[in-house]
């Protein structure tokens, strides 16, 4: 908890956290243009080079001069939440493990938020937002189960779904506690974009060429990658980091799954399941009230309560 966090208006949280669920979920759709006719890695790298090339000019003419060591930090996250988050995930379908089943422990982050947040920034969640944090999980298990099967991929892609949810919420946790996260938001995801786009390059190559296929479609879904799922999304995610608790942050991404598949009624028509609503309410349940709570309780503790800010 910050000091800045105690100065925010009630409202900016409820409107951080919806513009985060939907710009979180919303990668559903520029994949779903994108990859009609070109290969994952390639709309991965397209996305993270383009990103990183139309940023550039803003990290390095606006903002702080960055120094060696912030940079290979960066560059470090760039890999970690980036290349080997999404890549890990890609990599994983790509070796039949089932989507559903990818979904749902992408979706478990905040989970492994909640638990490594006490560990390494010493945060101490409360019985009833463990509670929050069980029913969060509970709604995506509900929302998942109709598309959840076992498949027949190889051990270590199911390992390397588990690793790649891991891996962005310990690059997280870390991030904060290094207070690598005060860094301007533009010149953090510049770095952390470029350097994902060389392994991406890398892993295009190696499946057919770095050229993208010219087609409106494509264009569209990388457009809508670039600006809303990597520009937005990002920016938000970050912003709420500076704001308020790690846990927190991440728990509105137990919503992910029901707006994805809100995202696909209202765009492609696809059908929409009991199972959807009653995994949103659930979900909605267990991740707003802990929350509310937790505001309640730092406004009453008045104005002699200042704790330090991480970083």
């Amino acid at each position: 908890m910050t000091l800045l966090q105690n100065k925010t208006h009630p409202l900016v949280w409820p409107i951080m956290a919806t513009a985060l669920v939907l710009s979180w979920s919303s990668g559903f759709v520029g994949i779903r243009y994108a990859c009609e006719n070109a290969d994952v890695m390639l709309v991965l790298f397209w996305r993270t080079l383009m990103s990183g090339l139309i940023l550039l000019p803003f990290a390095l003419l606006i903002g702080p001069r960055i120094g060696a060591h912030s940079l290979i930090q960066q560059m470090m996250f760039g890999v970690a939440m980036m290349f080997l988050y999404l890549g890990g995930f890609a990599l994983a379908i790509g070796q039949r493990v089932p989507t559903g089943l990818v979904a749902l422990i992408s979706d478990l982050v905040p989970l492994a938020i909640a638990a490594l947040s006490r560990p390494v920034l010493g945060h101490r969640l409360s019985g009833r937002q463990w509670i929050g944090m069980a029913l969060g999980a509970t709604g995506v298990l509900i929302v998942s189960l109709d598309s959840l099967t076992l498949g027949t991929a190889p051990a270590w892609a199911y390992l390397l779904t588990v690793a790649s949810m891991v891996v962005l919420a310990l690059a997280t946790v870390v991030q904060k506690r290094m207070g690598m996260i005060n860094m301007p938001i533009h010149q953090s995801l510049c770095i952390q974009c470029l350097t994902a786009a060389i392994p991406f390059a890398v892993c295009a190559g190696w499946n057919g060429g770095l050229m993208p296929p010219l087609d409106t479609r494509y264009e569209f879904g990388i457009a809508w990658l670039v600006l809303f799922s990597t520009f937005f999304c990002y920016s938000t995610y970050y912003a709420s980091l500076r704001l308020y608790p790690a846990a927190q942050v991440s728990s509105v991404i137990y919503l992910s799954p029901p707006v994805t598949m809100l995202w696909g009624w209202s765009m492609f028509g696809e059908p929409l399941s009991e199972a959807m609503f009653l995994g949103l309410a659930v979900t909605l349940f267990g991740v707003w009230p802990p929350h509310r709570g937790a505001r309640h309780r730092r406004t009453g503790a008045g104005l002699g309560s200042v704790e330090q800010t991480i970083g």
